[in-house]
């Protein structure tokens, strides 16, 4: 069934007094184009890793304790992210990165439970949860602050690679990750690793800023005055899309 609209003469508003398409609001109808444009992003960083991931074969043994490290193969996740905060050299394959994750849509639910008391114009309780949320934002941001310093530092292993050195091809060994060597596997997929999580974790830093933005303004009760709590709603819906795009890096990187 279409709709249509009809601007009525000399009506305020932005949409001049005609029906409110999906009947949303100004900014929230524009949060909704910024998420969708930054899914073009994501989607094509992550295509991006699907079709440099398969350039590579997969080791052709089954993950054991055997598996070396080389540039022709793609490395295994469980053998690369297999470390804990104070449990070094205990294999414990993606039980990190699983706890981060947890954090993360934990926080989701957080921010579900502040709209839904910004709906009530409940003030306290969004303080509470918009708090939380936070909380957990920075907890996660710290686990992969922690994540990248183990992958730069390295396993101690190494690995050995041919580098050309006065016209010679040399062997050398080397140990982490960064943009110029890798000990995991081939460079590709420390640049991968890099760009991507660093990315996602902009947007996480990004949304807590907004979250502590809004968290002040419910405070000294802006949207008390205002008579609703739409903004809580709108940055809802970024760390929304925040976390949801961390399932599909998640798959990617360590499923896959």
């Amino acid at each position: 069934m279409s709709q249509t609209s009809t601007l009525i003469p000399g009506a305020t508003g932005v949409w001049g007094g005609g029906n409110k398409p999906m009947n949303a609001s100004y900014g929230k109808l524009m949060m909704w184009f910024f998420l969708l444009s930054d899914t073009f992003s994501f989607s094509g960083l992550l295509i991006a890793y699907g079709m440099l991931r398969y350039r590579f074969p997969a080791y052709p043994h089954s993950p054991t304790d055997s598996f070396l490290p080389s540039a022709e193969h793609w490395p295994i996740p469980e053998l690369v992210f297999d470390a804990v905060p104070f449990l070094h050299g205990v294999h414990l394959p993606l039980v990190f990165v699983g706890i981060m994750t947890f954090i993360l849509i934990l926080s989701s639910v957080t921010m579900v439970l502040a709209v839904e008391a910004g709906h009530r114009m409940d003030r306290e309780a969004v303080q509470k949860w918009m708090l939380w949320t936070i909380v957990g934002g920075i907890t996660f941001l710290g686990c992969q602050a922690w994540e990248w310093a183990h992958f730069i530092d390295g396993k101690g292993v190494g690995m050995v690679v041919k580098e050309l050195v006065d016209g010679k091809w040399v062997e050398a060994m080397v140990y982490g990750a960064n943009l110029e060597a890798n000990e995991y596997g081939p460079q590709v997929f420390a640049n991968l690793f890099f760009f991507i999580t660093g990315f996602h974790g902009t947007h996480v830093l990004s949304g807590i800023i907004l979250n502590f933005i809004i968290f002040y303004n419910v405070v000294v009760g802006t949207y008390d005055k205002r008579g609703h709590y739409e903004m809580v709603e709108k940055v809802g819906l970024y760390w929304h899309f925040v976390d949801l795009v961390w399932v599909f890096v998640f798959t990617f990187f360590y499923l896959i």
